[in-house]
């Protein structure tokens, strides 16, 4: 009887452990890439307060003209009544805050604060994203090609990215800006430069991607897959896009997020130099170049815009930081 009831034992533990060992290898099975990256984004408090805050800033530049109407202001209203005739500046404390003007006006015009910073984020975010997609994607096609091909084709990029690397891009774009028609492919006015704007600032931007892009291809081009592809017939062309491309998506999905505050700097760079969109649309670098004259009488002018670009660029870089840590295979966070 003692025999049967050990053998009995011994197999249902044998059982157990069948199942301990089906079990754990579906957990290890089922986690893929992405989940791993998400669960390790989690963990990074900071770098979740910085998503969060874009999501909110991209929802706030989305939905400005529901916002606007809620608080009862436009963007393109003037409030002369606000405004001190002698000193052109708000009467009231803190540049005439009060429950109707949430951020106080513009001195001069008289324009409500808040209203304008909401559309402001408008022209910031879109000239940050729609770069960053121009910049990503001639960067990526650049530099998989230079990687890939090598030789001549290699050198030539290379040089090219060296030389448009060395170039003094805003310099370029204030040029371009002065010397272009005030219409242009059935855009107009501040159209026109928002389009010049987006194209030069990621024309310029796509030889840092490039060389990103290329130094990755450089490894992935002798792993085993890719050599296996082509040891089974498989073309240039589903190599690059088939084999290569899914495995840079982690380096340029972490350099598109760091790119986009450097490009919303350069916007309000430009707006503030007087190169960005035309008055009386919003921007917050041209909020900022207009505060010049009445920082003494009026801080809280420059003071808001200033708070606008700072958060929106930490935010930013403090998601990139979080993004490139939780796909960092080798990271420790």
């Amino acid at each position: 009887m003692t025999a049967p009831l050990h053998d009995t034992v011994t197999a249902e533990k044998a059982d157990e452990t069948a199942v301990a060992a089906d079990t754990a290898k579906k957990d290890v099975e089922g986690r893929s890439l992405g989940r791993i990256a998400w669960t390790r984004l989690k963990r990074d408090k900071l770098a979740l307060v910085g998503g969060f805050t874009v999501l909110a800033l991209v929802l706030v530049a989305i939905f400005a003209p529901l916002i606007a109407k809620l608080v009862g202001q436009d963007p393109y209203t003037y409030h002369q009544d606000l405004i001190d005739p002698l000193f052109s500046t708000p009467t009231g404390s803190l540049g005439g805050m009060s429950s109707e003007h949430l951020l106080g006006v513009e001195p001069v015009s008289g324009r409500d604060v808040f209203v304008r910073i909401v559309y402001g984020a408008r022209v910031s975010l879109l000239v940050g994203f729609l770069s960053a997609m121009v910049a990503v994607i001639v960067g990526t096609v650049m530099g998989i090609l230079a990687g890939y091909f090598g030789g001549w084709v290699d050198a030539l990029i290379s040089r090219v990215m060296d030389m448009l690397l060395a170039f003094p891009q805003l310099l370029f774009i204030i040029s371009l800006i002065a010397v272009m028609p005030d219409s242009l492919l059935g855009l107009e006015g501040t159209g026109v430069r928002l389009f010049v704007m987006v194209l030069v600032i990621g024309f310029f931007g796509w030889p840092y991607v490039g060389r990103i892009v290329r130094g990755q291809t450089l490894s992935l081009r002798e792993r085993e897959y890719v050599e296996a592809a082509r040891s089974l017939g498989a073309g240039r062309r589903y190599i690059l896009f088939k084999e290569l491309l899914p495995n840079l998506i982690a380096p340029i999905t972490v350099y598109t997020t760091l790119i986009i505050p450097t490009n919303i700097l350069t916007e309000a760079a430009l707006s503030f130099l007087g190169a960005g969109v035309k008055p009386p649309t919003a921007s917050w670098g041209q909020m900022l170049s207009g505060a010049l004259d009445y920082y003494e009488q009026d801080p809280m002018f420059m003071v808001v815009p200033g708070i606008a670009i700072f958060v929106t660029v930490l935010a930013f870089n403090l998601f990139g930081d979080g993004v490139r840590d939780a796909l960092d295979p080798k990271g420790t966070r």
